[in-house]
């Protein structure tokens, strides 16, 4: 009989060990995308309906809204102003993760980080409150997220809004463009942050997604833009009525209009995203830099 505090292992297995067993149960392989793109260029439709597809194919999804605005989620949630984590931790008490997660369609778990009050603080750090508030609460191991899609606002990259790409928490990153020269020079942007972060490992630039708005020469512009930047245009989404016809129900159109044409674009979007990145092992920041073996 083994006495008080004894274990079934080997001798041989060190308390280390049994740390390294135990880090290999808890650790999660998954894909962490990180979709940027100035304000007003459609970022958080194009994420929210990627969301939305990808757990229509029976994927667990967590979106996260990096914008202060709070309006990455409210296509999955059909809610118009989502409780913020920002939002909660201002109200006091003891956060649980069920006042800072909603469930939106398809199952997809909706998170919006949101921002200090108008002209009180600075939205970047508030980025980052949020993230080590969802760490603290080991969101990623209590959801258990096979996809995490971060939606952030790419007019400015500072530090808090390269918070997803700079400390490990995103693996690949997409910016949404059409061919406007503003939305162009905001993706120029987040290519050189991304290039300046390269020698961590962490994130990696997968490239545009055109968001086309009717430009003249737009397809030509949008793919000069990704020549230029080392990259190229990975998925042309094209313009469509059932966008802004579901937006005005706060649906997606891969849930609100699921049998149109545009919600096959999306679709095929999602899973362009989903073949062009690659799961990394961690829990909410990247493990070991490389790939996943399990």
């Amino acid at each position: 009989m083994r006495s008080a505090g004894e274990t079934c292992l080997p001798a041989s297995v060190t308390r280390a060990g049994i740390n390294l067993i135990i880090q290999a149960v808890i650790t999660r392989c998954m894909r962490r995308i990180a979709v940027y793109g100035k304000g007003g260029i459609g970022k958080s439709t194009t994420s929210s309906n990627v969301s939305d597809a990808l757990a229509e194919k029976g994927l667990r999804v967590m979106q996260i809204g990096c914008d202060p605005k709070a309006d990455s989620t409210r296509l999955l949630t059909g809610t118009e102003r989502p409780a913020t984590v920002l939002q909660k931790m201002r109200d006091g008490g003891e956060l649980e993760l069920d006042d800072i997660v909603a469930e939106g369609r398809h199952g997809v778990l909706c998170v919006e980080c949101g921002g200090p009050r108008p002209g009180m603080g600075c939205a970047g750090r508030g980025i980052m409150a949020a993230f080590a508030e969802l760490e603290r609460l080991d969101a990623m191991d209590v959801c258990r997220p096979d996809v995490i899609v971060y939606d952030v606002l790419g007019d400015v990259v500072c530090g808090g809004f390269a918070m997803p790409i700079r400390n490990g928490y995103a693996r690949d990153v997409f910016v949404v463009t059409s061919g406007e020269m503003m939305s162009l020079y905001a993706a120029n942007n987040i290519s050189e942050a991304v290039a300046g972060f390269r020698e961590d490992g962490y994130a990696r630039f997968g490239g545009l997604i055109q968001n086309s708005r009717g430009v003249a020469g737009e397809d030509g512009l949008v793919d000069a833009a990704a020549a230029e930047m080392g990259s190229r245009t990975v998925y042309r989404v094209p313009r469509s009525p059932a966008v802004q016809e579901c937006e005005a129900r706060l649906t997606t159109v891969v849930s609100g209009a699921p049998d149109s044409a545009q919600a096959e674009e999306y679709r095929r979007l999602a899973q362009t995203l989903y073949d062009l990145s690659e799961d990394v092992a961690g829990a909410m920041r990247l493990g070991p830099l490389g790939g996943c073996d399990c």
